[in-house]
C-alpha cells in the first residue's frame, strides 16, 4: 500500500474531482450542471486524498456565515465528500476530516456543517444533528380549513430574478430569529434557492415566487414553490405544489400563504419537504387529517471545532455556571474541562481542572449548540453523564431558544 497524501486540489484537477464525485454518487449531470458544480468548487476550500498521482478522495468546504443564537459565526460548509470505491476503509475520509479540522482552525472557523447522505458516517467525526425538519403534505382537493384568520393582504407572483432584493430583508430578519441559517448573497439566491431546475426533481416546473403585500411595500411573507403532474388519474385534478421555502412575519401572513398554495387550480397536494418542527401550520390547521406530517429527519449536521469561541459567541437564555468535560479525540488537545459561566449578558469559557458537573462527547455539544436538541434527552439515552444533580436542567435552560433552529439551505 502506498501512503496517502492530503493536499489542496489545484484548479487543474477540478475535472478529475468532479468525475470522482459523479462516480461515487452515481451521477451523470449535463454540462450546465457540471459548470455549476465547477464554479462551486472554485469558491471552496478543496481537500484531496492522493494515492501517488491518483485522486482517490475529496471534500470541499464552502465559507459560510451561519446564524447561531444571538449572532452568527464563520462556518465551513462541507460538501462533495467522495471516496473512490477502490479506496474504501483505508482511512481516506478520516484523513480528509482531520485535515479539514486543521484548516478550519487556521481559517478562524469554529464550526463546520454538512448535509449527510448517510447519517451513520459523520457522528464518529464529532458531527451531531443540530436541526431537524418535518415533511408536510396537505390535501388540497378541498379548501384548507384554518383556526385563525389569514392576513388580508394581496398575494402577488413576482419574477424570481427580483427575489434577492425583494425577499432578502425578510429572510435576513427570520434568519436572525432562527439559528442554523446561511447568509445569502445574490449568487446563493440564484443558484441554490431559485435554480431554473431542481436537481433532485427535474420534472417540476421552474420556481414560482409569491409574496404577500402591496407593490412597493416590504412583503409580510413569501413562498417559493414549483408545480408538477401527479398520478395522472383521468378526470381528477392531480397536480403537486412542491414548496421549498415559506417565510412569514406573523401567523396570519403564514396562514394566507398556505391557503393560497392549497388553492392552486388542478392540484391535489401541497408538499413541503422541510419545515421547522415548531411550524405554526401544525397548530392553526383546523383538520390535522388534512395537514399530515409525512416524515421527520435530521437536516443540518454541525461540528463544534473551537469550544471556547463557539460557546462565547452565542446568546444564553438563563444563567449557568458549570464545568463541562468534553471529549474530542479528533481535535489536538480537544478533550478537556471547560468552565462555562454564561447568562443573558454573555459568556466566558475557561479551561479548568475542577471536578466536572457534566461529561459528554463533542458530538453531543454539536447537536445541542443551536438549541435544537435538549441535553436531557441525550442524558436519558446514556450519552451525557450528570455528576452534579440538576446540571442537565441548568444547561438546557441556558441553551433554550425562542424558535427552534431550522434550515433548508443545502450546499
Amino acid at each position: 500500500m502506498t501512503t496517502l497524501e492530503f493536499r489542496t486540489i489545484p484548479e487543474a484537477h477540478l475535472d478529475r474531482a468532479l468525475d470522482l464525485t459523479y462516480l461515487v454518487f452515481l451521477l451523470s449531470p449535463d454540462e450546465e450542471r457540471r459548470k455549476l458544480h465547477r464554479d462551486m468548487l472554485l469558491g471552496a476550500e478543496r481537500i484531496g486524498a492522493y494515492d501517488g498521482d491518483d485522486l482517490v478522495g475529496m471534500l470541499a468546504a464552502r465559507p459560510l456565515l451561519l446564524s447561531v443564537p444571538g449572532g452568527e459565526l464563520p462556518c465551513a460548509g462541507v460538501t462533495f465528500v467522495s471516496v473512490a470505491p477502490t479506496h474504501r476503509r483505508r482511512g481516506v475520509l478520516r484523513g480528509m476530516m482531520d485535515e479539514l479540522g486543521n484548516r478550519c482552525r487556521d481559517n478562524g472557523q469554529p464550526l463546520a456543517a454538512l448535509w449527510a447522505a448517510e447519517a451513520v458516517i459523520y457522528g464518529r467525526f464529532g458531527f451531531g444533528a443540530a436541526t431537524h425538519c418535518h415533511g408536510v403534505e396537505i390535501d388540497s382537493l378541498r379548501p384548507l380549513n384554518l383556526r385563525i384568520e389569514p392576513a388580508d393582504l394581496p398575494v402577488r407572483l413576482v419574477d424570481p430574478a427580483d427575489a434577492p432584493g425583494l425577499l432578502g430583508p425578510l429572510h435576513a430578519a427570520n434568519r436572525a430569529r432562527r439559528a442554523g441559517r446561511v447568509a445569502r448573497d445574490d449568487d446563493w439566491w440564484r443558484t441554490r434557492t431559485l435554480p431554473a431546475t431542481e436537481e433532485d426533481a427535474p420534472e417540476l416546473s421552474a420556481p414560482r415566487v409569491v409574496t404577500l403585500g402591496a407593490p412597493g411595500t416590504p412583503p409580510a411573507g413569501y413562498a417559493v414553490y414549483r408545480t408538477g403532474d401527479g398520478s395522472n388519474v383521468p378526470g381528477a385534478p392531480d397536480g403537486i405544489v412542491a414548496v421549498s421555502e415559506l417565510e412569514a412575519d406573523t401567523p396570519g401572513a403564514a396562514a394566507a400563504l398556505w391557503r393560497y398554495l392549497a388553492s392552486i387550480d388542478l392540484t391535489a397536494r401541497v408538499r413541503a419537504w422541510g419545515r421547522p418542527l415548531d411550524d405554526p401550520l401544525l397548530h392553526f390547521a383546523a383538520d390535522r387529517d388534512q395537514v399530515l406530517v409525512s416524515r421527520e429527519f435530521p437536516a443540518l449536521w454541525l461540528r463544534v471545532l473551537d469550544v471556547t469561541a463557539a460557546l462565547e459567541a452565542r446568546a444564553w437564555a438563563a444563567p449557568c455556571d458549570l464545568v463541562l468535560e468534553i471529549t474530542d479525540p479528533r481535535a489536538p488537545g480537544g478533550t478537556g474541562r471547560h468552565r462555562l459561566a454564561a447568562g443573558p449578558d454573555g459568556a466566558t469559557v475557561t479551561r479548568t481542572d475542577d471536578t466536572p458537573d457534566l461529561t459528554f462527547d463533542v458530538r453531543e455539544l454539536s447537536a445541542c449548540y443551536l438549541g435544537g436538541t435538549e441535553l436531557r434527552h441525550l442524558a436519558r439515552a446514556g450519552l451525557v453523564t450528570e455528576h452534579t444533580p440538576g446540571a442537565v436542567a441548568r444547561l438546557d435552560a441556558a441553551l433554550r431558544t425562542e424558535f427552534l433552529p431550522h434550515t433548508t439551505d443545502e450546499f
